[in-house]
């Protein structure tokens, strides 16, 4: 099946932060970005906005024209942009505040009663949800019961286990994609992945339909230029 590649342009924002000014024009690469052939333009805001602010996600909805991603812990404020912005899709994470980047899953059950009200709100906004975890099937299966549209899986362990064992780093992977289908859910994937290992992770994980990717692909970037860079994630996930 086609997987989509939704660039994350965070690392964007934060070097144009580090200047103060408007250099790189976060909205110009998100353009870039998608005619260079990305499928989606990933975000995540955090209150501090230290990379992207809230100004950006206005700024960018009428701007991208594939798939508009928001990440970001549901608070009050969250929801309150996300809501009135109206992305394609949103994905929940479980993040702190002052989290440097998202380091683990949701632990479903017992937050239930809480993401099912997020999701269900999402849903009569016409967004389609997503839920940050990581591969334990048992947890995947609550997840499905919020109704939920997607997990996101975290692959940061693959990552690490990559050039040590493939075949065991993406293992439970493997597993985790096909109970999430089972139960009925999208699969999303992404965090760490890059040119190294991103093509094993597509190969041999089923039911892949999107990976969000930021760090690695900026950091790419800066040696092989935008457009090569993309070309290149792109070709490993066929």
């Amino acid at each position: 099946m086609t997987t989509n590649l939704s660039v994350n342009i965070n690392k964007v924002a934060t070097l144009r932060n580090a200047r103060g000014e408007n250099v790189p024009d976060v909205s110009r690469v998100a353009v870039d970005c998608e005619s260079f052939g990305a499928d989606g333009i990933t975000v995540h805001p955090r209150p501090d906005e230290r990379h992207i602010r809230r100004d950006d996600v206005f700024c960018l909805r009428p701007l991208v024209k594939t798939e508009f991603n928001i990440e970001g812990y549901p608070s009050p404020e969250f929801m309150d942009l996300v809501l009135k912005v109206k992305p394609e899709q949103v994905t929940l994470v479980p993040d702190a505040p002052d989290d440097l980047t998202s380091s683990a899953g949701w632990d479903v059950e017992p937050h239930m009663e809480f993401l099912t009200g997020i999701i269900d709100t999402l849903r009569e906004a016409g967004i389609r949800s997503s839920i940050f975890v990581g591969t334990d099937c048992d947890n995947i299966r609550m997840a499905a019961k919020t109704g939920a549209d997607r997990v996101e899986l975290y692959t940061k362990p693959y990552a690490d286990g990559y050039a040590r064992n493939p075949e065991a780093a993406v293992a439970p992977y493997v597993e985790a994609s096909r109970a999430a289908r089972k139960a009925g859910l999208g699969i999303n994937a992404g965090h760490d992945l890059n040119l190294e290992n991103l093509r094993y992770f597509k190969e041999n994980v089923p039911f892949l339909n999107e990976v969000s990717i930021g760090h690695a692909l900026i950091a790419d970037a800066l040696y092989l230029g935008l457009p090569e860079t993309i070309r290149r994630y792109k070709a490993a996930l066929k």
